[in-house]
């Protein structure tokens, strides 16, 4: 599995605390196909802490490349990392390693869910369904891609072609 190395220069974060803990993670141990599935087995079979916790500990660096994703949006980079712990917990707690999958590749449906449903919430003063947020990110994304192909700002019209969208 490739080794995510998190640095303060590709962060940009002022705050000691979250150093510390970007420091922390980055010395807990990935695990291999086989220890993860021996650990979910026994977390699922004995609802053991221990090995719950050290599925947990060993997918914390995914959970900082994914709330790097959505940085920008309202929360600054630990609330965003808080949240996909969240989603990491409920997702470990969820996995059944017998279907199949890795434990990561079932926890980040998850975890961007945690982060989503926080920047919903939390991001704005007043708060913006789910689903109009979606929107207003799709629309700004179809905006951007406009802009690139024809070398000026679409009109409303145009991106309203492009999204099959009345709005």
């Amino acid at each position: 599995m490739k080794q995510l190395k998190i640095t303060k220069q590709v962060t940009n974060c002022e705050s000691e605390s979250l150093d510390k803990y970007l420091y922390e993670i980055g010395k807990i141990p990935l695990l291999n196909n086989e220890e993860e599935i021996q650990f979910a087995k026994f977390a699922r079979k004995t609802y053991n802490i221990k090995a719950i916790n050290f599925l947990i500990k060993a997918n914390l660096r995914f959970v900082v490349s994914v709330a790097k994703q959505y940085q920008n949006q309202g929360l600054n980079l630990s609330d965003l990392i808080n949240e996909g712990n969240l989603g990491l917990i409920k997702g470990i707690f969820r996995f059944d390693e017998r279907k199949g999958f890795k434990c990561i590749s079932y926890s980040v449906w998850w975890i961007r869910q945690s982060i989503l449903q926080a920047i919903a919430d939390k991001s704005r003063c007043v708060r913006c369904p789910t689903n109009k947020l979606a929107f207003y990110n799709k629309v700004n994304k179809k905006y951007s891609e406009l802009e690139q192909i024809y070398q000026i700002p679409p009109s409303i019209k145009q991106i309203g072609e492009y999204l099959n969208s009345n709005e």
